[in-house]
């Protein structure tokens, strides 16, 4: 019982919203890997994501779908150990929320 309670409490609290966004950005598309100032801080977690995340080479354009680029991004990410604004799983299928 407390199991399923603090299952539903993680899940209540993702920071990913229900259009796919954090704090307003759409988390799709050209995505660039910065050291700091990044839009948003992610951490790469095995279980329990709130972003299934599928890289891919082009069209990134649905929820999860992110395209690595070297300048002009939609965003910024900085990939840090713990304590990201969102925990993000790699997928190599169903990318999206959580």
């Amino acid at each position: 019982m407390i199991t399923e309670a603090i299952l539903i409490a993680a899940l209540l609290d993702n920071p990913v919203s229900e259009a796919c966004t954090f704090n307003g950005i759409p988390l799709y598309g050209e995505v660039e890997i910065v050291e700091s100032f990044a839009d948003i801080q992610v951490q790469v977690v095995d279980s329990f994501p709130d972003l299934r995340v599928k890289t891919v080479e082009s069209f990134a354009d649905s929820c999860g779908e992110w395209e690595f680029v070297d300048s002009f991004p939609d965003f910024t990410v900085e990939f840090v150990s713990s304590f990201g604004d969102i925990k993000i799983e790699f997928v190599e299928s169903f990318p999206g929320r959580n």
